[in-house]
């Protein structure tokens, strides 16, 4: 984990970008999957975990702060790798996962930035506080590092 002080929207930006940048190159995945751990991972897969992970902890933030009971989380998350996961990665893919992440981060980007200092160190309700939850998304770089870089 990070420092307290880190912002944590650059932190979510940051990740977005990086996901971005590895996920250019997977218009060029051999169809292989990638184990890390104890899961597997393709491309699709991992924009999905990524983009799961972003809506999963949004709704969990917009929840506490309007003081409200969150939704249990019941996502497979990457236990299942689904028959969609394993399609090909095309440059349509990419376009459609940029403008899905991007959006995401800016959504984030507009919540993190209209709370104080004081409110994002704090934990409405049980839980991290909403900077250590934007931080700890921030980690979601893990399912596009699982996948890599695809060679030329």
């Amino acid at each position: 984990m990070t420092t307290n002080d880190e912002d944590p929207a650059i932190a979510v930006a940051d990740m977005v970008g990086h996901v971005l940048r590895l996920a250019g190159t997977w218009t060029r995945w051999d169809g292989e999957l990638r184990p890390v751990d104890d899961r597997v991972y393709t491309p699709h897969k991992a924009i999905r975990r990524v983009a799961d992970h972003m809506i999963d902890h949004l709704a969990e933030v917009e929840a506490r702060l309007a003081g409200l009971p969150t939704i249990p989380d019941h996502w497979h998350a990457s236990v299942v790798t689904t028959e969609h996961d394993m399609a090909p990665f095309t440059r349509d893919d990419l376009d459609e996962a940029a403008s899905r992440l991007n959006r995401l981060a800016q959504i984030w980007t507009v919540r993190l930035g209209s709370l104080t200092e004081e409110r994002l160190d704090s934990s409405p309700g049980d839980g991290w506080s909403i900077r250590r939850v934007a931080l700890h998304l921030a980690g979601s770089t893990y399912y596009a590092d699982a996948v890599g870089v695809m060679p030329e």
